[in-house]
């Protein structure tokens, strides 16, 4: 003997004792069935999208952390580029103090290296 569920549900989905033709509330319930796979489908699409944004972020977010590792070697080197200039500046004060004590050459003489290859080469052409 069949389970009285069963029968009640294998008559509910042919439409009981009627004909085969479907009824108005299977079709009503079909129509929201397929809505809501379409909706489902609707959001599988966005969330795909979305993982794919998020994953761009993630590869943006990788860059500027490889970038804020460069600025931060980059802000460990100037004590010592300051240093540096440092050094630069004071060797600069000690030649500008030995030419002071060396005579300058009078005004408006002034020796200059003229190419004569380069003059001679453009002469020639």
């Amino acid at each position: 003997m069949a389970h009285p569920k069963a029968s009640l549900r294998a008559s509910h989905i042919t439409g009981g004792s009627q004909s085969q033709a479907p009824s108005a509330a299977a079709l009503s319930r079909l129509s929201e069935k397929k809505k809501e796979y379409d909706a489902v489908c609707a959001l599988d699409r966005a969330s795909a999208m979305f993982v794919k944004r998020i994953e761009g972020l993630s590869a943006d977010c990788d860059v500027m952390a490889d970038a804020g590792i460069v600025h931060g070697q980059v802000l460990a080197q100037w004590p010592q580029m300051f240093k540096i200039l440092e050094t630069f500046l004071s060797t600069r004060e000690q030649i500008r103090e030995e030419e002071e004590d060396v005579p300058a050459p009078p005004a408006g003489e002034r020796l200059v290296r003229v190419p004569m290859d380069e003059i001679q080469t453009d002469n020639q052409r």
